[in-house]
């Protein structure tokens, strides 16, 4: 996880053969050192057809994920979640992926209307002890990304984040930052970066509206300057939502497109943020 990346959602959140090949082809004409790979259905992937495509390309990827409603460790425990994330965890590897990360402990959109009980919690820390132990067998690292209040009730700021990981306790864990959220829930992004410093390990770089980074509300040069302040080596993964599927749209609340279109984002936002690491000698 180094360098600078991109998020699939660029051009597709559906992980098969015509979505991968666009991906990964576009991915490679950018330039982009590694692919993040929303694995969002894993039992629907061709880890082999996979694995030779990502090879051919000489691209390294991680993936990341949201728990589907029928595993969420927070209502039904965390035996169904755990079997869902090992066998996630298990076509990441065959496909050659460093990591799995995202809403690793719950879903997209899911929120109760009160705090999480310290049930809700105990399952999740449960469900990501037993699935970080998985990764560990398999060499990889396992993440959690903080998310918006209104995407989940669970984990929304970098201290939560760290909480959770110092609990569990895997050293193969890591913090898994987001600026569009912690736009959203943070006192100041610098200092959700500064608080995750010891665990921090990749940060997707996010616009305040989800579409053209350097065209909305976020400090950019805070965002660089706290990675600068950190040592930060991780992956830098730009992400911006084009074309939500309903079932992910819903969850997190895209009603209306959020960029021009894909060529603004890549012509305009994508230079912007490898500019700015540049600056901040981050690349």
């Amino acid at each position: 996880m180094k360098g600078f990346g991109v998020h699939t959602s660029m051009w597709t959140m559906t992980w098969d053969k015509a979505g991968s090949e666009r991906a990964v082809a576009a991915a490679t004409t950018h330039g982009f050192d590694f692919i993040e790979i929303a694995l969002l259905s894993p039992d629907a992937v061709d880890p082999t057809a996979s694995r030779e495509l990502l090879e051919a390309a000489e691209l390294p990827a991680v993936c990341s994920l949201g728990l589907p409603e029928a595993v969420w460790p927070s209502r039904h425990g965390p035996d169904d979640a755990v079997a869902f994330l090992t066998g996630a965890l298990d076509v990441a590897h065959a496909i050659g992926a460093e990591a799995l990360s995202g809403v690793t402990y719950g879903g997209i959109g899911e929120t109760t209307g009160t705090p999480p009980t310290t049930e809700e919690l105990d399952h999740v820390a449960i469900t990501l002890d037993r699935a970080a132990a998985h990764a560990a067998r398999l060499g990889m690292r396992f993440g959690i990304e903080p998310v918006n209040r209104y995407e989940s009730h669970l984990i929304n700021t970098a201290r939560q984040g760290i909480e959770m990981i110092e609990r569990i306790g895997a050293e193969n864990m890591f913090l898994h930052l987001d600026t569009y959220h912690m736009n959203i829930e943070e006192r100041g992004i610098a200092m959700g970066i500064l608080e995750g410093r010891d665990h921090l390990a990749y940060i997707h770089l996010s616009e305040s509206d989800r579409g053209t980074p350097g065209a909305g509300n976020v400090r950019w040069d805070e965002v660089y300057g706290a990675l600068a302040a950190v040592g930060f080596s991780g992956g830098l993964a730009m992400e911006s939502f084009i074309d939500m599927p309903p079932e992910i749209a819903n969850g997190l609340a895209v009603w209306r497109p959020v960029a021009e279109s894909r060529d603004v984002v890549l012509e305009r936002g994508l230079p912007f943020l490898r500019n700015k690491a540049a600056q901040y000698r981050l690349i």
